[in-house]
């Protein structure tokens, strides 16, 4: 499987689509709730390092709580999340540094059922026209047909590569109607 870059577009530029209006409220909710949250904030002093050794690569699905399914607590290990838990070049990335710098050994690749990144390229470009969203076909959304078959793909990925030879990967499924995680490599 060969890394993509992301379609490239200015960073800076705003659109008519995203004025930034300063003072709305579309984040009032999130913001009342992280001023709760940080009075008795209770993480300070936890290290940077993943004290488990562990960085999980799974979905961006909502239904799925990486720590509390794997019995881990903040600073256990490093999460990272994508849309269908796919091996990119930002992941590779992400895991070079992590393994090397901030104490990661193993890693765990976590797909999981009921996964709308399961199936083809074409019908998600579709999906997202179909929802009022602009043409998309020039992104690669790595969506996949045979999930399990992609889950040993990218893990395979990650052994081969030679920034990550001292790190541990296996491949797994969730399920999102129980809870239950099973091995698959």
């Amino acid at each position: 499987m060969q890394l993509r870059k992301p379609t490239a577009w200015s960073l800076t530029a705003r659109s008519e689509y995203d004025p930034g209006v300063p003072g709305d409220d579309t984040f009032a909710d999130v913001l009342a709730a992280n001023a709760a949250y940080a009075r008795s904030f209770p993480h300070n002093g936890l290290e940077a390092r993943a004290a488990q050794g562990l960085a999980v690569l799974t979905c961006i699905d909502s239904r799925i709580e990486p720590l509390a399914m794997l019995g881990l607590r903040p600073g256990d290990a490093k999460i990272l999340r994508n849309a269908g838990a796919r091996v990119t070049s930002d992941v590779l990335r992400s895991l070079v540094l992590a393994s090397n710098l901030l104490g990661v050994e193993r890693v765990m690749l976590i797909a999981h059922t009921d996964c709308r990144m399961t199936g083809r390229e074409d019908e998600l470009h579709a999906a997202v026209r179909d929802a009022g969203g602009l043409d998309t076909r020039d992104f690669v959304f790595l969506a996949a047909e045979d999930q399990e078959a992609a889950v040993r793909e990218d893990v395979e990925l990650l052994r081969s590569s030679p920034y990550l030879m001292h790190v541990r990967v296996g491949g797994f499924r969730y399920e999102v109607e129980t809870g239950r995680l099973t091995e698959l490599t």
